[in-house]
């Protein structure tokens, strides 16, 4: 019997929640609700650390697929990742959305300081695809289907 129902949302600690949440609406999210703040037993028994208090922004796709969530750490301070990793390091690597015009993207994202990881690639006659390296190293993966 399957347990899950429902993939609902990805999560992503950053530090600086406003430039990450500026970052994913200029790709074309929307924050859903309000920023909000959580704190108290229930985070604390859900993540175990103890006093901890958090800022989250949810954001959705036009679709309404999948949910992004940004959570900032107030308390504790948060611990520094990897903001230079590679595809290849274990881990939450990117997260993937699919663009009408990959060029296009990329372009905007170039003007706004966001460089590509590699190049753009092409997968035999069906996609096109980059990863862009956004704020605080968050690898974003961008794909136009071709075919």
């Amino acid at each position: 019997m399957a347990h899950v129902r429902r993939f609902d949302h990805v999560g992503i600690t950053v530090a600086d929640l406003d430039t990450v949440t500026a970052f994913f609406v200029g790709l074309g999210l929307e924050v859903e609700g309000t920023r909000m703040s959580v704190e108290g037993e229930f985070l604390d028994t859900v993540i175990g650390i103890p006093g901890s208090r958090t800022e989250i922004v949810m954001l959705r796709p036009p679709d309404g697929g999948t949910r992004l969530e940004l959570s900032s750490f107030v308390r504790p301070d948060p611990e520094p990742g990897s903001p230079a990793a590679m595809a290849n390091e274990l881990g939450l690597r990117n997260v993937a959305f699919e663009v009408e015009d990959l060029q296009a993207a990329v372009d905007r994202l170039a003007a706004d300081g966001y460089g590509l990881v590699g190049g753009i690639g092409q997968y035999e006659h069906v996609w096109r695809m980059a990863y862009v390296r956004g704020p605080e190293g968050i690898i974003v993966s961008l794909a136009e289907r071709i075919g």
